[in-house]
């Protein structure tokens, strides 16, 4: 390697570094900050992400980068175009596994891409926009409480004026929409997104309507009481059982479920536990498990790297779902599971049975909560937020007008309507943390994991019997040895026709739904 490559390789770890620390302040802030440390806490990670801003764009950064380019033979230049969006080369950008120019070339279009974004950035713009929604998830926090809009309205006015800033910074190849999504989901736009879930409204409207028509569920026994400590306990076992790895990473309550990496041995997730909804920890904690699962899969290799994270939010979040939903929603996955909780609620779930039980998860009915919606439904939440955050960016919606916009195109979608700004237009953190272009990678993340997972199928024919004999672990295995462990190694576009053998097909997804809810008698 020359003295090019191995000073970036320098100045990426210092990047990292910076980073981790970040996420670190960010971590404690949702999960044990006094409140009245938000004003320095803000400055603090706003140093953080102004440090990192200038060692990525330094002076030197673009040189080196050209000269260990031009070294490798031109090796990860191939993969950004002039506007800074990725390009969606296939494997043949990069070499094979076993080749000495692999790691190189690899971690040359990945830095070349964050530089190329990253240059182009006003520092001012970057430590902005850290106060900006630093501050600003404190007040969604209160906003929430309050069941007030107007409390958190400024601080989102504010965001959407710094994100348009940033969009015109980037550039974009047809709207602005485009430079945020990159960031979450490197090459794709707004149109392709657009068409995707327009087929997808198409086809979950009638199944939705087929499904809760003939499905008679009684899932009341959810409200009965669940003392959190005892939530905590099955949580604790589940993870385990998943192979999340204690030694690398806990388990914390937060407002809203997240997952943070803090470096390559420290992947930490957060729940939040209802007392009088058994499924909301259960199935959080589920979904940030396969989070945590990805992050701690990545080639150690990796660690300290660029390449050790998580390719795509939307291949993230195929893990996720996967591990929640065609996982932790299947029959056979409690009737291995349920005993235990049952021994540790035996008052609440006492005419239960394991059927029952994994009939009742998968109640397919419109409801108000995201993160709590069933798999049918879920999407069309997503749906909801990626229209909104279209219309904002593009101008054509205003914050103020927001909620009502929220509770309008929710009634039109789930036929529901919010009866207050806490259960709608303020249920999720994402717009206080500035994550415009985040939504999209939810209902991705449903697409690449119904594929995998049909993948997985074909190579593991017994995967129900695994899952009904508690064996979680081979299933991970099989999750590491094909996604995880690449890290951000191949886009997500390559990843996907590296395991799948072809490119992002939705019909995987609703074959998977068709086939599930017929099994259960439904359809």
């Amino acid at each position: 390697m020359s003295k090019a490559f191995e000073k970036l390789q320098q100045i990426d770890k210092e990047i990292i570094l910076l980073e981790h620390t970040s996420a670190l302040l960010q971590w404690d802030q949702e999960t044990g900050m006094p409140a009245m440390a938000i004003e320095e806490r803000s400055d603090q990670i706003a140093l953080m992400q102004g440090l990192a801003h200038d060692r990525m764009t330094g002076a030197e950064v673009g040189e080196l980068l050209e000269q260990a380019r031009s070294e490798a033979g031109g090796a990860g230049a191939e993969t950004v175009s002039g506007d800074g969006q990725a390009t969606g080369a296939e494997d043949a950008a990069l070499p094979p596994e076993d080749d000495p120019r692999f790691f190189s070339s690899a971690f040359l279009r990945l830095f070349g891409r964050h530089y190329e974004r990253e240059v182009k950035i006003p520092r001012r713009l970057v430590t902005e926009l850290a106060q900006t929604t630093s501050r600003a998830q404190a007040a969604w926090i209160e906003a929430r409480r309050a069941d007030d809009f107007s409390l958190f309205q400024p601080h989102l006015e504010k965001i959407v004026a710094l994100t348009l800033e940033k969009a015109e910074a980037l550039g974009y190849p047809e709207q602005p929409y485009d430079a945020l999504l990159d960031e979450f989901e490197p090459g794709m736009r707004s149109s392709q997104v657009e068409e995707v879930f327009a087929d997808l409204k198409t086809e979950l409207a009638p199944l939705v309507k087929r499904i809760t028509e003939a499905q008679k569920v009684d899932d009341s026994f959810r409200r009965r009481g669940y003392p959190s400590a005892g939530q905590r306990e099955f949580s604790l076992k589940v993870l385990r059982d998943m192979g999340y790895d204690f030694d690398r990473g806990r388990l914390d309550e937060s407002a809203h479920p997240f997952t943070t990496s803090l470096g390559g041995n420290d992947i930490r997730v957060t729940t939040r536990f209802h007392e009088d909804d058994l499924f909301s920890a259960i199935f959080g904690t589920i979904h940030e498990g396969g989070h945590g699962l990805y992050e701690l899969g990545i080639d150690p290799a990796y660690h300290g790297s660029s390449l050790g994270e998580g390719t795509s939010l939307g291949i993230h979040e195929s893990q996720s779902r996967t591990w929640e939903n065609l996982i932790g929603r299947s029959l056979p996955f409690w009737q291995h599971h349920f005993p235990d909780l049952q021994r540790i609620f035996p008052d609440q779930l006492e005419n239960i049975d394991a059927e029952g039980f994994g009939r009742a998860v998968n109640r397919v009915q419109p409801s108000l909560i995201r993160i709590e919606a069933d798999e049918v439904t879920y999407s069309l939440h997503v749906i909801l937020r990626f229209e909104l955050e279209l219309a904002l960016i593009n101008r054509k919606l205003e914050v103020k007008d927001l909620p009502q916009a929220w509770n309008d195109r929710m009634e039109q979608l789930l036929g529901i309507r919010p009866p207050s700004d806490a259960d709608g237009v303020l249920q999720d953190v994402h717009w206080s943390m500035g994550a415009i272009g985040y939504f999209p990678t939810y209902a991705l993340g449903n697409l690449f994991g119904a594929q995998f997972f049909n993948r997985m199928q074909q190579d593991l024919p017994d995967v129900d019997k695994r899952i009904g004999a508690g064996d979680l672990l081979s299933i991970r295995r099989w999750q590491q040895e094909h996604i995880h462990r690449h890290g951000a190694v191949y886009t997500a576009p390559e990843l996907v026709r590296r395991v799948t053998g072809e490119a992002l097909n939705p019909r995987h997804f609703i074959d998977y739904l068709e086939r599930k809810f017929s099994r259960l008698n439904v359809l």
